[in-house]
């Protein structure tokens, strides 16, 4: 699917190059009604599949997201796992110090919901669209930090962390990281 979706991106590209690098020039010379050359007519139809193979690939690939459940609730190795955001555990002592583990992902609204929190800014009040990415992204990067902790036999993450960055437009970067150790009994 991926290799599909580059396909379209890289006909997208060309197309959307060649028709504007090349057939507005061209149409600037050419001015009086000459027929289209099959080059732009290449370009034009490379753009047009290229939007359409990008569109139906991220469909398919959401709609198999959706029936393979997105897991947000942990399983059973990772609800042992104890996450705090101090250096020490009370009560129980660090006997092992496993290293730095983290988790990340990127996640991007729908423009529709982007159009509606635009809305809303105007209006006022809470952007739930946003809150709830932003739910997503941190259940998402911290579900993958605890399983790099529990691949390492990890029985903690202490002195764990969020940190968030605006990649383009309305999509954000979600890092979350922390220091896996060993407890003990």
């Amino acid at each position: 699917m991926k290799t599909l979706r580059h396909i379209g991106s890289l006909a997208c590209v060309l197309g959307l190059f060649t028709a504007v690098f090349a057939g507005i020039p061209w149409g600037v010379i050419a001015a009086h009604d000459p027929p289209v050359p099959w080059w732009l007519r290449i370009a034009v139809f490379c753009l047009l599949g290229g939007i359409l193979v990008l569109l139906l690939t991220l469909a398919l690939e959401q709609v198999r997201n959706k029936t393979s459940g997105d897991r947000l609730l942990p399983t059973e190795a990772e609800s042992t796992v104890l996450l705090l955001n101090s250096l020490a555990v009370p009560g129980r002592e660090i006997t092992e110090i496993l290293g730095l583990v983290h988790g990340h992902t990127v996640f991007a609204i729908w423009l529709g919901k982007d159009l509606s929190a635009i809305v809303k800014l105007i209006l006022g009040g809470e952007l739930t669209e946003y809150t709830e990415m932003m739910g997503r992204a941190r259940a998402t990067a911290t579900s993958r930090m605890i399983a790099q902790a529990v691949e390492k036999g990890a029985d903690a993450i202490i002195n764990v962390r969020y940190m968030t960055t605006s990649v383009v437009g309305t999509a954000a970067e979600l890092f979350a990281y922390g220091t896996a150790v060993k407890l003990s009994e």
